[in-house]
This record gives C-alpha cells, structure tokens and sequence, in this order.
C-alpha cells in the first residue's frame, strides 16, 4: 500500500476527473434524506438536555480501548458502540437507523466517490475538534488506519489490506483507493471506521495501557472510572457537533453511567429499585410475571413493546467444525433435529417464542418461504447440487415434535441419520467408528444459556450422546471464543447473536468466510469453511441492485440453512423495554428498533 501526502492539491491531482462532494451514501440507491434535512427522523429535535441515565449491564471490564484484542469483550461500554451512542470516539460518518444502510456527514462533512466506488474521499468538517480542542485532521485519520492496522483486532486491523494508496488531498480531504480486494461496501465500512487523536496517543502503548484515559472527539467524556464496576460519562459543553443534523435530538443526558453487575437477576432488583434506568428484557416468563412491583403497579415504571422492521437474526447452539467430531454434516444436522423445541418452548417459555429457521427471516432476503429463482439458482452454480430440494424450494423446516421432550419418531430419524455417518447404539451409548462414544462439551456464561443446554442435554441422553456443560466465568470464556477453544457455545444473549440487518455486508466474512476461520477474535465461531459460502458473500458485496443484491442473500441463507452449522433456536416479535417514566423515548421507532441516544430525562425538560 501506498501512503502519499501531497504538498499541493493541483499536483497531486492534476488530471484527475473530480466528483461532486455527497453529504450521504448509500449502499444501495440514493440517501433518504435530502441534502438540507434538519435531523432524523426518529429523534425529538426540542428535547432540552439534562439530566442523568443510568444502564445496567452483565459482566466486568478491565479495558477502555475496544479496538484491541485484550480490551475485545472486556473494554468498558459507551466508548464506542451503537447501542448507548458513540460517546468518546466517532465514526466519519453516521449511520441512519431508519434506512438499510445509508451513511450521513460526521467527522467527515462530505465525501466522495466514483460509480465503480474504486475510492473514497472523506472531506473533514472543518469544525470537528477533539476534546483539548485541536482539530480533527485528515492526517489523524490516517494515523489511525496505520495504528489499527498494526496493532488493532479484527476486523480493524485488515482495512488497509483493500487499499492501495492513502493520501491526503488538500487541506481537508483524505482519499482512500482499493485494490482488487475492496467490494462495493467498502467505502461505506471505511466511512464508519473511527478516529484517533494523533498528537495525545502513544502508538507505543496502544494495545498494552488498556486502561489509559482516552481522548476523543464525541459528545462525551469519562468522568469516573470503577474499573469493573462502573464508569461515568459526562457530557461535554464544548462539544463541536452538537448543532450537526446527524447529532440534533442526540446525546441528551448530563450524566451517563453504566453500573456492572455479577448476574442478571441482581441488575433487575437494581433496576426496581431505581438505581438502572432502563431494562431491556428477553425472557418472556420474565417479563409476564416479574413486573408485580410497587413501582409497577402505581406506573412509575412503564413496559413498552417496540416492533423493529428488521430480519430475526439467528440465536442458536453453534458447532465448532474445527473439531473432528463436528466436520460432517449429517452428524450437525443429527444432533440438531434431535433438539426438542416444542417441549422447550412450552416448559420454559410458555409457547413466547417462534423457531427460527432463515438467518434473515421475517424479510425478503430470507430463504425461508421464498422458493429460488432463477437468477438465485444460477448464482449457485455446482452448489445447487449439495441443497436440500426443500430448502431450495423455500418450505423447509426444523423438524415439529409433540411437545413431549421424547418424540420417538424424531429422535428415531437422528439416530438413522447418524448411522448414514457411521455411528450406532451399543449399550445406549452412541457409538463412532473409533470405538469411542459421541460427546462433547457445550461452553455456558450464564443462566439462560445453563437452562438450554440442560434441555438439550436430556435430548441428546435419549441416543446416547454424551454432552456435558461447562459454566466458565467472562474472562475466560472470552479467552476461549477468541481462540475457539470449545466444542459448542450458546449464542442467545441480548446483543450477542448474529443479528440480521437489510443490508448485510462485510460483517458476513468475519462470520462465515474461509479468510477468518483461524484467525483469533473473528466472529467464525462455526469455524467455516466453504468455497460456495465465500463466492456468494462476495457475490453479495458486488451486487449493483436491489434484485441482484436479494437473491444473493438469499442464496447465501440456504447455503448456511444447509450446512446445518448451528441449531437454530428462535425469535419473537417485538422488542420489550421496561423503563423509569422520566426516562422517554421518541414517538416514532426506526426500521432497526429502539435507539437508547435518542432517549432523554424528562425530569430535566
């Protein structure tokens, strides 16, 4: 890669055909929002700001610096996430949740491409300005793509590997041209990269003091730090985007503190006594029967169901096919079906949920109840041939059971799948070719994922499969995902799944592409592994229309419908938020759900 700083724009560009700065991007199609949209949709421009929030999590943190292995699932929350807001570092440019995937100007005010979007510009606000007051520059910009490259986790630390030159153009701009690894999503995941403060980060220490102070250019900055325990933001006065249409209705509060608890049953008796604000909640028996509170009852706590417009996502039981014992899929898709749903859903949830069966279900870029077409069909090519027909024709679906957690004919399947694998029943054990039993060990962090495994366990017992379970604390269980040190893990926590989104993108090849399979920190938990999986993300990543861009989604869920690489488990409509009535949202829910940073305190107004 090349790195050029020009010392005059006429040089270093003379001749170069010049394109017109664009205030947002799209991946596919034109932004929603015309070019003098006031702010979005989904927010209240005329809160007045003030007050406090406090959120409540499961878990530690011994990091403030996300962008480093070490500090991957233990750096404290808010510095940098989409759920409570962006509130130390920022992205260039800000993603609208209203729209499938369209960008508007942040850091950047503009940016610029070509039809080919064989590079972007990002042209800097000239306002930006970090939290000492200095400006937000390009060459800060491009200190921070060489420090992630160097020093950052993926997938931060492999954007350069799509690019060919990084330069800076003028005062203001900063160009990025790709090489023939770059897709056309790329310039949109550069664009929601962030940025570091070149003059107050020692690149030394960047990846071992995880815990110093950072500097950055977001609405906030840390007040106090309890390190495992809490952390406290406090809004900043001086903040220079606070006028942004992209910000307007955003960073509400004074003061926001995230308060760590060692269980989640212990957050919600802090939630009921006031000390949490807010109470996402995903346990359906929980939240039917948990709420016969004081606070409740005389309506000081309010329970609101907002309904996202977006895929189901997949939770699920996910095997490591790294491990011998799971290379074959008959044997995943055996001990999948084995898995008793119906008896699950009824004892421990009462009916709530529905089974999951499409990675993007509930959409038009899901597999599930949409047959193949045509033009899916020939995008599959050779790998039509290895497809369950049912899959194909869009009707297929996990096996129903009768609800008795002993369904003969259903385990009786299993067992004459896993004999076309080579396995059989000798003394009630499951039996391989080796002579040893099948077993395996699932990986657990907390209760919910314990009560599911010990579902599956006494399914799994009925033919002979040894499973055992293993509950490890956060530290470690994060030490072994990284590394892939598991049989099986339980990917059912809120905000720790594969979600789905309408435009699903470069987030697909750290999950399923052949390039992250061993690579430490990835999100290939699965550990796949396919020519036909890594064709169609590509496909997907260089489609130029709506059309084509569906239909190899589409192809891209029946391939992994059929690699049967998880045991899917299920979804519900609707998103539950238990809240203290002087926390309010907007009125209006974006396409992708509640959004936390457009909340406010109305005890301030």
């Amino acid at each position: 890669m090349r790195i050029i700083v020009p010392l005059l724009f006429s040089v270093a560009w003379a001749g170069a055909a010049a394109a017109d700065p664009l205030y947002g991007i799209a991946m596919h199609g034109d932004p929603a929002l015309s070019p003098d949209y006031e702010h979005f949709s989904y927010v209240n421009p005329d809160v007045k700001k003030g007050g406090e929030i406090t959120y409540g999590v499961v878990g530690s943190f011994d990091a403030l610096n996300p962008f480093v292995l070490k500090g991957m699932r233990s750096s404290a929350r808010g510095l940098w996430e989409e759920e409570f807001g962006h509130l130390v570092y920022e992205p260039l440019m800000k993603r609208s949740r209203d729209e499938p995937f369209t960008l508007y100007g942040l850091l950047a005010e503009t940016a610029e491409w070509d039809a080919e979007r064989s590079y972007i510009q990002f042209n800097m606000d000239p306002r930006a300005r970090w939290a000492d007051g200095a400006p937000v520059t390009p060459e800060d910009v491009m200190f921070t793509f060489n420090l992630l490259k160097e020093k950052g986790r993926p997938p931060y630390n492999r954007r350069l590997d799509l690019v060919d030159s990084m330069e800076k153009v003028g005062e203001r701009g900063v160009r990025f041209t790709f090489n023939d690894k770059a897709n056309r999503e790329t310039p949109l995941i550069f664009a929601l990269m962030p940025v570091f403060p070149a003059h107050a980060l020692d690149p030394e220490t960047f990846d071992t003091d995880t815990m110093a102070m950072p500097l950055g250019s977001g609405p906030y900055k840390i007040d106090r730090v309890e390190p495992g325990q809490r952390i406290v933001y406090a809004r900043r006065d001086d903040y220079w985007g606070k006028d942004l249409p992209s910000m307007v209705g955003f960073a509400n509060y004074d003061r926001i503190t995230v308060d760590y608890y060692l269980q989640s049953s212990t957050l919600f008796e802090a939630f009921k006594k006031g000390a949490v604000d807010v109470y996402p909640d995903d346990d359906p028996s929980h939240w039917d029967r948990a709420y016969d509170f004081p606070a409740a009852n005389d309506g000081q706590v309010i329970k609101d169901t907002f309904s996202p417009e977006t895929p189901t996502g997949m939770m699920g039981f996910v095997f490591n096919t790294r491990r011998p014992k799971f290379e074959d899929a008959r044997v995943r898709e055996a001990l999948s079906n084995v898995f008793d749903f119906q008896w699950v859903n009824r004892t421990l949830f009462d009916n709530a949920y529905q089974r999951t069966e499409s990675y993007w279900q509930n959409s038009a870029l899901g597999a599930y109840g949409n047959p193949a077409s045509e033009t899916e069909r020939e995008l599959l090519g050779d790998a039509i041939d290895v497809i369950d027909p049912e899959i194909l024709a869009g009707d297929y679906a996990m096996p129903v059971t009768d609800g008795s957690g002993s369904d003969r004919r259903v385990l009786g399947a299993a067992v004459r799948l896993l004999a076309e694998a080579g396995y059989r029943i000798d003394g009630g054990k499951m039996i391989g070719r080796d002579g040893n039993q099948l077993a395996f060990e699932v990986m657990t962090t907390n209760s919910a994922q314990e009560k599911l495994a010990l579902a599956y366990q006494h399914s799994l017992n009925l033919i002979g499969v040894a499973m055992t379970i293993r509950t490890v604390d956060d530290a470690q269980y994060q030490k072994r995902l990284n590394t892939f040190d598991y049989d099986m893990i339980v990917l059912v926590a809120p905000g720790f799944y594969f979600t789905s989104s309408l435009s699903p993108g470069a987030e697909q090849v750290w999950r399923w592409e052949s390039r992250s399979r061993d690579i430490e920190g990835t999100f290939n938990f699965a550990g796949v592994a396919s020519s036909d999986i890594d064709r169609m993300i590509n496909d997907m990543l260089e489609a130029r229309s709506t059309e084509h861009f569906t239909d190899s989604v589409r192809a891209l869920d029946r391939l992994l419908v059929n690699g049967h690489y998880m045991l899917p488990l299920y979804h519900r409509d609707g998103q539950w938020v238990a809240r203290w009535n002087d926390i309010v949202p907007p009125e209006e829910t974006p396409i992708y759900g509640y959004q936390l940073p457009t909340w406010w305190d109305a005890s301030a107004q």
